[in-house]
C-alpha cells in the first residue's frame, strides 16, 4: 500500500495490548482510532483490509519431525498439499488432526547415536566381539564417573546444572538416570530436593494411600512419571489404561470441563472398587491432578536414559575410543572441540596434531605403551575439502608413506593437490614429520607443487629418471627460495593452529599463566552461560579479537573484544569510562583480568567489563569461611547449605570450619565445583539457614 514503517506503526500503537483484542473491539475502546479511520483515506483503506485478512492463518509450518499415520490412505481423512520441497504435508494443524484419530509420531535423530556407532567401531578394531547391546547396566565405573560430574560428553547430562545434580544424587543404577532426565525439565525441578531426601533416608516416604506404594516405591513415593499417574487411576479407580491415559491427558492440559466428568468418574471408582471414601479420593484425584502437569513420558525418558548410561559406560571404559567418536562428529564446530580437547586434556589424552602419514579422515586413536593419544582428523581441518585428503590416504595405504612435501606432490593427482590445500596442511602441522621448519615449508609450496606438476608430466610421457623419483636437487626444487628463512613468532604459529583446528596444539598463549587462571580465582568462560543473568564475575584470558568503536551520539571510544581461556571465547564489551581506563590494555595478544557482568542472550552470553587490567595485577579473590558449630550440625542441614551454595555458583573459593564446643576447629576447603558468588542476597539466606550473618 506504500504507507512508511512510522504511520503503520502509529496505528498499530492505538490498538489495545489486551488478551484477545479484534479489531472490531479496539475501534470501540479507542476514540483516537476511531478518528483516524473515520478521517483519514489510507488508514481508512487500511482499516477495511486488516477486517478481512484478522482470524485467517497468517502464515504454514512444517513440524521438523513429525509424522501422520492413519489405517488408509491420508487423503480419505484430510486436506493434503505440497511443502516448499515438494514433500507431502497435511493442511490442518495438531489439534484436529488429533480430534480426527490421526496418530502423531515424532521421529528424532540424534548425533549421539553416531557418536556411538563410530566410537563402537573404534573399539573393535582392538576388541572385534564388542557390542554395544550387550555391555553391563550396573556397571560401577560408569556410576561413579557420573557422581563425580565428569559429564562432558555424556547425553543429556552435560550442562551444568545436570552436572550439579549428578554430584547430589548418588547415582547407581540406571533407574537413577532416567530419573534424572525426567526430574530435570522446568516444574518438576521444584520437585528434586525431595526427591533426593527420600532416595538417601533423609525424609520417610509417606503415600496418600496403601495401592499408591505399588505405583510409584521405585520413585520413592513421587509421580514423576505419566505412566504412574495412568497405573494409579487404574489401581484406585479401575480405569482400563486407555481411559487412563484420557485422564492424564485431560489433566496435563488443564481441561476443566473433561476435568470435572473424570473427578466424579474416579471418586465413583474408588469407592465402587476399594472402598475408599470421597474426602480421601478427592485428596488423591488432586494428588494426581498435580502430578499430571509435571510427568514425563517415562518410555521417552527411558530410551534417552539408555543412550546416557551408554555414552558415560564408553567414557568410563573405553575413554579414548569414546572422545575420537565425539570429536569426529563435530569437525564443524571449534567450539565444541575446544570443549572437548580440554576435556580430553583433562582426562590425560594427548591430542596428537594432523598428520598426512598418520591421520585419518576422521580423529582416530593413537594409543601405544607411554601415552593415550587421538590423532586430528585431516577433512576436519578448517579449508579443507573431505575429497582431497581421501585420497592422499589412499596412495598412502597404496604405496606407502610420503617422504616429504614434493613426494605428496608428485605422488597425487594435480586436482587433489593445489596451494591453498598445502598451505593449510603446512600451516595445521600436518608435514612436520618432516622435521623441517613449517616457515620453510610453507616457502617451499611454489617449487614442491612445480616438481610434482613435471614429475607427473614425465610419467605421462614414459620418462623415467636415472636415480628413480628422488627429490630434485635444492637448487632446482627451491625455485628462488632463499635457502635462509624467518621462522614464525610463536603466536602466529599457534594463531594458525587455533584457527584451522579449533584449538592450539603446540602449546597455549596462556601456557606461562595457566596456574594462575586455574587457581579457582577465575570463572571459566565455559561456565558463563551457567552463571546467573546480572551475575558479577571474574575472568582471564587473552584477547583473541578486537574492534575500536565510536557512540553515535558523544563520539566516546569503546571496544568489542573476545577474550579466551582454556576452555572457550566470550565477547566482551568495553564501555567508554571503562575504555579510558585500560586503553593501554587492549591490545591483540594481550593476557587480561576483567572483572564484569555477565549479560545473557536467548542463544549466547557475554561480558560488560567493569575493569580489564593485566593478568599479573589482578587482586587476589578473597576466601569465604563459613563457620559451623560441630554439635549442631547434621546430614540435613549440611544438604540444605550445599543446596544453597550450588544456587550462587561463581569464582570465590569457599571454606567450611568445624568448631567444637572445647575450641578445637577443622578447616576444609570446598571442592572447586563449589566455588560461589557472594551476593547479598547469598548473603541474606545463608543467615537464615545458619541463625547469623557473616
Amino acid at each position: 500500500m506504500g504507507l512508511s514503517y512510522s504511520d503503520a506503526d502509529r496505528i498499530a500503537k492505538m490498538i489495545p495490548n489486551e488478551l484477545g483484542i479484534t479489531l472490531k473491539s479496539a475501534i470501540e475502546k479507542n476514540p483516537e482510532l476511531k478518528q483516524a479511520v473515520t478521517t483519514e483515506e489510507a488508514t481508512q483503506q487500511l482499516w477495511g483490509y486488516a477486517t478481512v485478512l484478522e482470524g485467517l492463518t497468517r502464515n504454514t509450518g512444517i513440524h521438523a519431525a513429525g509424522v501422520v499415520i492413519g489405517d488408509r490412505p491420508l487423503d480419505e481423512y484430510i486436506p493434503l498439499c505440497r511443502g516448499n520441497d515438494d514433500e507431502v504435508i497435511t493442511q490442518y494443524e495438531m489439534g484436529p488432526l488429533t480430534d480426527l484419530g490421526m496418530l502423531k509420531m515424532d521421529f528424532l535423530g540424534l548425533k549421539t547415536l553416531t557418536v556411538l556407532q563410530d566410537a563402537a567401531t573404534l573399539i573393535r578394531e582392538k576388541d572385534p566381539d564388542f557390542s554395544l547391546e550387550e555391555i553391563p547396566l550396573d556397571d560401577q565405573s560408569t556410576f561413579d564417573l557420573l557422581n563425580r560430574g565428569e559429564t562432558i560428553g555424556v547425553f543429556q547430562l552435560e550442562s551444568g546444572g545436570m552436572t550439579n545434580l549428578c554430584k547430589q544424587f548418588d547415582v547407581n543404577t540406571i533407574d537413577d538416570i532416567i530419573a534424572l532426565i525426567a526430574l530435570y525439565r522446568p516444574g518438576p525441578m521444584e520437585l528434586i530436593p525431595d526427591y533426593i531426601k527420600r532416595k538417601k533416608g533423609l525424609t520417610k516416604i509417606k503415600y496418600e494411600h496403601p495401592l499408591l506404594k505399588e505405583v510409584c516405591a521405585d520413585t520413592y513415593g513421587i509421580m514423576i512419571y505419566q505412566e504412574q499417574v495412568q497405573r494409579a487411576a487404574n489401581v484406585l479407580a479401575a480405569y482400563s489404561l486407555g481411559q487412563a491415559d484420557l485422564l492424564r491427558r485431560a489433566m496435563g492440559k488443564k481441561d476443566k470441563e473433561k476435568m470435572a466428568k473424570e473427578r466424579v468418574n474416579f471418586i465413583a471408582g474408588c469407592k465402587r472398587v476399594n472402598g475408599i471414601e470421597e474426602k480421601k479420593a478427592n485428596a488423591i484425584f488432586d494428588l494426581l491432578e498435580k502430578f499430571a502437569g509435571y510427568g514425563f513420558n517415562k518410555s521417552h525418558s527411558a530410551a534417552y536414559g539408555l543412550i546416557s548410561y551408554q555414552t558415560a559406560y564408553l567414557k568410563a571404559n573405553y575413554p579414548v575410543e569414546f572422545m575420537a567418536g565425539l570429536l569426529s562428529n563435530e569437525v564443524n564446530n571449534t567450539d565444541k572441540i575446544s570443549v572437548f580437547v580440554a576435556e580430553c586434556q583433562r582426562m590425560n589424552i594427548v591430542i596428537l596434531p594432523p598428520d598426512v602419514n598418520r591421520s585419518g579422515l576422521k580423529f582416530v586413536p593413537e594409543l601405544d605403551a607411554e601415552r593415550r593419544g587421538i590423532r586430528y582428523g585431516l577433512s576436519a581441518i578448517k579449508n579443507i575439502g573431505e575429497a582431497p585428503v581421501a585420497a592422499a590416504i589412499r596412495e598412502r595405504e597404496k604405496a606407502g608413506a610420503f617422504q616429504s612435501l614434493e613426494d605428496y606432490c608428485s605422488r597425487l593427482d594435480s586436482r587433489s593437490v593445489n596451494r591453498k590445500l598445502l598451505e593449510n596442511l603446512v600451516r595445521a602441522g600436518a608435514f612436520d614429520f618432516t622435521g623441517k621448519d613449517r616457515a620453510d615449508l610453507f616457502g617451499r609450496i611454489e617449487s614442491a607443487l612445480a616438481v610434482g606438476t613435471a614429475r607427473q608430466k614425465d610419467r605421462l610421457a614414459g620418462q623415467v629418471s636415472l636415480f628413480g623419483d628422488q627429490d630434485l636437487p635444492p637448487s632446482a626444487k627451491r625455485n628462488g627460495h632463499a635457502d635462509s628463512f624467518t621462522p614464525w613468532p610463536l603466536n602466529e604459529k599457534l594463531g594458525y593452529e587455533k584457527e584451522l583446528l579449533g584449538f592450539y596444539v603446540t602449546g597455549h598463549p596462556l601456557d606461562a599463566y595457566r596456574d594462575l587462571i586455574e587457581s579457582g580465582k577465575f570463572t571459566p568462560i565455559a561456565e558463563l552461560a551457567e552463571q546467573t543473568d546480572k551475575s558479577q564475575l571474574r575472568i582471564a584470558g587473552s584477547i583473541s579479537a578486537l574492534e575500536r568503536k565510536y557512540t553515535r551520539k558523544e563520539g566516546k571510544p569503546f571496544a568489542v573484544m573476545t577474550v579466551e581461556d582454556f576452555t572457550g571465547s566470550v565477547e566482551v564489551m568495553v564501555w567508554a569510562d571503562v575504555f579510558a581506563k585500560a586503553a593501554k590494555e587492549l591490545e591483540l595478544g594481550k593476557i587480561v583480568a576483567i572483572t564484569g557482568k555477565l549479560d545473557s542472550r536467548e542463544d549466547s552470553v557475554r561480558l560488560i567489563a567493569a575493569e580489564v587490567v593485566p593478568i599479573t595485577r589482578a587482586k587476589k579473590t578473597a576466601i569465604l569461611t563459613i563457620d559451623l558449630p560441630l554439635e549442631k550440625t547434621d546430614e540435613g542441614r549440611l544438604l540444605a547449605l550445599r543446596d544453597l551454595i550450588l544456587q550462587y555458583p561463581g569464582s570465590q573459593p569457599l571454606y567450611l570450619r568445624f568448631r567444637t564446643n572445647d575450641g578445637q576447629e577443622l578447616k576444609l576447603k570446598a571442592d572447586s565445583g563449589y566455588c560461589v558468588r557472594d551476593a547479598e542476597e547469598f548473603r541474606l539466606k545463608l543467615a537464615d539457614l545458619l541463625g547469623y550473618r557473616l
